[in-house]
């Protein structure tokens, strides 16, 4: 989640923001000129060094391409949707805006955004689970040139040490992590912390078991809860993981306090970075054998608001470019990513094999908000507190479960 929303809960500055876009909803569109405008700006959340420096690559290259100046705005991820709905109700919302897939539908459900169909931009050869990402009642608004997600990336040497074979199923992991448990080390390491962060890394646990947002105290649900809450019951990994981001997560990795870690594509390059380190990486595993695992997509779509006609078909003309194979390869390689169009996804993995489960894992992979659109926020918040009541010891997984439901069932 490198770039996956940490943050999805509104403040109440975006709160506000969200009811005056909702009365009044963004300018209208200015008449077309018939050609592109020759400049537009452009907003993301890219602040990394190596992701902003990537972003910037792609974007010069555009503006090679097609002539447009892009006038970049970076700003943090925690602050990026805030922005976008107050901007929205001022009406002075960029050309062009990269977003984290999960908020797309909340941005659309205030009328400030316009169909990519509009110009043209083709969603043909796309994995499903990113149109669905990208869509808010039957219109595509956003496309992504590449996504993330989760998969457990594993210490070679620390496994064959043990006589360990990289876990496949939830049985598997849970066997390998307590035999590599021990002496202050752990044998997993994720995040739980109490944000769209401890969700998100949840939810490959309780969507492959078939358990469903709109049902969080489903018996699926809490079976999958209880395998995660056994996890630190058992000492196969730390309670810490309670105040452990991602980042944090891939410190312990590094260190070799963790042989094993849930965590994303992202993270590769750092630990190529590493010498002596030896990692491998496979697809997060599965309550069974031979069942794929249903990971929650992550990355950011790019979306044009309602600006004018003329600025509007020159953001476009921006995001056919960055969209294009070249240039969603290299984006995708520099910034390990998983390119959005399957046959290019698939020339991807050949040339980086590590990143082949993170590529297969796509197939399967959901939307945050396909079933429950600009409701998600919500029901995240409520599954993220369950998760840190019931590793905390707070409350049963049953109990915690079934307090998030009622909670969520009052909104």
């Amino acid at each position: 989640m490198s770039r996956v929303a940490r943050h999805l809960v509104l403040g109440s500055v975006a709160a506000t923001a969200m009811l005056v876009v909702t009365a009044c909803g963004p300018s209208p569109a200015t008449e077309s000129s018939g050609e592109p405008a020759g400049e537009i700006s452009e907003l993301d959340y890219y602040a990394d060094q190596q992701g902003s420096r990537a972003w910037q690559q792609i974007l010069d290259t555009c503006s090679r391409e097609t002539g447009i100046t892009i006038n970049r705005q970076t700003v943090p991820t925690d602050q990026m949707l805030p922005k976008i709905l107050k901007d929205a109700s001022s009406r002075t919302l960029p050309d062009l805006v990269f977003t984290d897939n999960p908020t797309l539908q909340q941005i659309a459900s205030t009328g400030a955004l316009t169909p990519l169909t509009d110009y043209g931009i083709s969603i043909d050869g796309y994995y499903d689970s990113i149109i669905k990402a990208g869509t808010y009642e039957g219109e595509v608004y956003g496309l992504a040139p590449g996504v993330n997600g989760l998969a457990l990336i594993y210490n070679e040497k620390l496994l064959a040490e043990a006589g360990v074979e990289p876990p496949r199923t939830w049985q598997d992991l849970a066997t390998a992590a307590r035999k590599l448990s021990g002496g202050g080390k752990y044998g997993l390491a994720f995040s739980a912390i109490p944000s769209e962060e401890g969700t998100w890394q949840f939810l490959p646990f309780f969507w492959s078991n078939g358990a469903e947002l709109s049902a969080l105290d489903s018996p699926e649900a809490v079976e999958a809860l209880r395998f995660v809450t056994e996890l630190v019951d058992s000492g196969a990994a730390s309670k810490s993981v309670l105040n452990w981001n991602q980042n944090d997560v891939a410190d312990q990795f590094v260190a070799g306090n963790a042989a094993m870690m849930i965590n994303g594509s992202w993270n590769l390059a750092r630990l190529d970075e590493e010498q002596g380190l030896d990692y491998g990486v496979v697809p997060v595993p599965a309550p069974e054998a031979g069942t794929d695992p249903v990971v929650a997509l992550g990355g950011e779509v790019g979306a044009i608001p309602a600006t004018g006609a003329d600025r509007q078909q020159a953001a476009a003309e921006v995001l056919k470019c960055i969209l294009a194979e070249e240039n969603m390869l290299a984006w995708d390689t520099a910034h390990a990513y998983v390119p959005s169009r399957k046959a290019t996804a698939e020339k991807f993995a050949r040339d980086n094999p590590a990143m082949r489960p993170f590529v297969t894992e796509v197939e399967t992979a959901r939307s945050r908000t396909a079933e429950l659109g600009e409701r998600y926020p919500k029901v995240s918040q409520a599954l993220a507190t369950a998760l840190q009541a019931a590793l905390a010891g707070e409350r049963s997984p049953q109990e915690a479960l079934a307090a998030a439901q009622r909670e969520v069932g009052r909104s």
